[in-house]
């Protein structure tokens, strides 16, 4: 399979400004030239490659692009699904189709769309017909998986966005000792936006309000202090990084098909914002390496939550200050998955659930407190992963809360960085816990915990014998 880098260096150079003529010159061909590469119709040779990589400042590893691997990957879980199991396609199968991503994309579409209908089925059929109209929702284009894909193949960086919350950092003049004080002066006195608590029961279930007539940001007075200080940055990015939320959304329309996904996606960029504003890069990094990657000591000193200090983990990107690569999940008690992010490389289940041997899904039995694990994929790759619970309640006893996992991870090779790592033997990767995407991708036959056969195998029953799970089977005894 052919390596495409010209999305990649076309997307690079749009990112520093400059024009296809400005780099053609530095790099010695003809604009043409360039613009044949930058669609993929001519290759992107060892030498120039080295030349673009300095010229645009990044290191090689920017280039590094697995668009097609993702296709791949997806591919291969689409036709894990049962419904395939008389169609016989190998790895080389889809790895060609993945060579063509507009296929590709099609074909996962045309999946997405049928799973919606099945699911919306058998939705459909445990109701009862009561009257009423109800809307559905366009399944082959979700917003949710749309602004998921373009955060992904942004690498959770936006290096606009990082600039736009320095500046207004710096106009602002923010003091940190009493950030929301700060913040709130500064949405009044710049954007004559003012603030006002809620009381509970007289919010109208939002926890977040804004009325352009009025020029208030309501907030509920159940948000605890690390989100009102988010959603107060969050307006603040609404208004102050809108040419470049706009510039962002429009170079990304491609993936952003429904209306919904381009709202969503400009929700996601004014968070992203709102934690570059209240966790400045450099500080961050700079406490992060102090700190070792402690979690709850960053929260303690940017006044975040433990998912928010996950997220800006992950944005760490900048090609010559850059952190520790993570990867992010989030999970509900029923596992699932409702964000993701991979910066790791590892795989996460799009149309079926996820392992459940991930520490992700074990936080639930210790609530609260933190969890560790070393993870093994079945291709021997390694990570290191932690996770916790979280709580969200915006109530009293009686409204009950949500109780949700987030985890993170990192490569096993940078895991002696992380404060968690510390006791563990890294290097003795038997002692790893093995894990997959997903029961039909995954090939390990000896799990007990196996939900449904790999795409490999299918499914045989040995009435007289009964393994760990009916798709686990039991080995003979020595000499049967």
């Amino acid at each position: 399979m052919k390596v495409r880098l010209g999305a990649k260096l076309r997307s690079l150079r749009r990112r520093k400004g400059l024009t296809q003529t400005e780099v053609a010159s530095r790099l010695g061909i003809s604009p043409s030239y360039l613009n044949l590469i930058e669609h993929d119709q001519r290759q992107l040779q060892a030498n120039l490659l080295l030349k673009a990589a300095e010229i645009l400042n990044v290191e090689l590893a920017a280039f590094s692009d697995d668009s097609q691997n993702r296709l791949a990957d997806d591919l291969q879980e689409v036709f894990g699904d049962p419904l395939f199991e008389e169609h016989a396609l190998t790895t080389g199968d889809l790895r060609e189709l993945a060579d063509n991503p507009a296929a590709s994309r099609a074909v996962i579409a045309l999946y997405h769309a049928y799973r919606a209908s099945v699911e919306s089925t058998r939705a459909l059929a445990s109701k009862l017909y009561d009257g009423r109209d109800f809307v559905g929702v366009d399944p082959a284009h979700l917003p949710s998986e749309e602004v998921s894909d373009v955060i992904q193949l942004n690498l959770n960086f936006f290096p606009e966005l990082e600039a736009a919350a320095e500046e207004e950092a710096i106009s602002a003049k923010l003091d940190r000792s009493d950030i929301y004080r700060s913040l709130v002066h500064h949405l009044r006195s710049n954007y004559g936006i003012g603030v006002q608590l809620v009381a509970i029961g007289h919010d109208a279930g939002a926890v977040r309000r804004y009325d352009p007539e009025k020029r208030t940001l309501f907030l509920s007075e159940a948000l605890p202090p690390w989100s009102r200080n988010f959603q107060v940055a969050h307006q603040i990015g609404v208004l102050a990084s809108r040419p470049t939320i706009d510039g962002i959304v429009a170079r990304s329309e491609q993936n952003l098909t429904a209306t919904e996904s381009v709202k969503l996606c400009r929700v996601a960029l004014a968070n992203y914002f709102a934690a570059a504003l209240l966790m400045p890069y450099d500080e961050f990094l700079r406490l992060c390496e102090e700190t070792r990657y402690d979690i709850e000591l960053l929260q303690h000193h940017f006044t975040a939550s433990w998912e928010q200090v996950c997220h800006r983990l992950t944005t760490l990107r900048k090609p010559d200050a850059m952190g520790m690569p993570f990867h992010f999940v989030r999970v509900d008690i029923a596992g699932n998955i409702s964000k993701r992010y991979s910066g790791t490389g590892i795989r996460f289940a799009r149309f079926s659930g996820s392992c459940p041997r991930w520490d992700v899904h074990a936080a639930f039995l210790t609530p609260g407190r933190i969890r560790t694990q070393i993870s093994k994929m079945p291709d021997g790759t390694a990570y290191f992963c932690v996770a916790r619970t979280i709580r969200k309640s915006y109530g009293g006893f009686a409204s009950g809360d949500s109780l949700m996992a987030v985890g993170i991870g990192c490569p096993i090779g940078d895991a002696r960085k992380l404060v968690y790592a510390d006791g563990y033997d890294l290097d003795n990767l038997d002692a790893a816990v093995p894990i997959g995407t997903t029961c039909r991708l995954c090939e390990r036959l000896d799990c007990d915990q196996r939900a449904f056969p790999p795409l490999q195998y299918g499914l045989t029953v040995d009435e007289n014998v009964r393994g760990r799970s009916f798709y686990a089977p039991a080995t003979r005894p020595p000499g049967g």
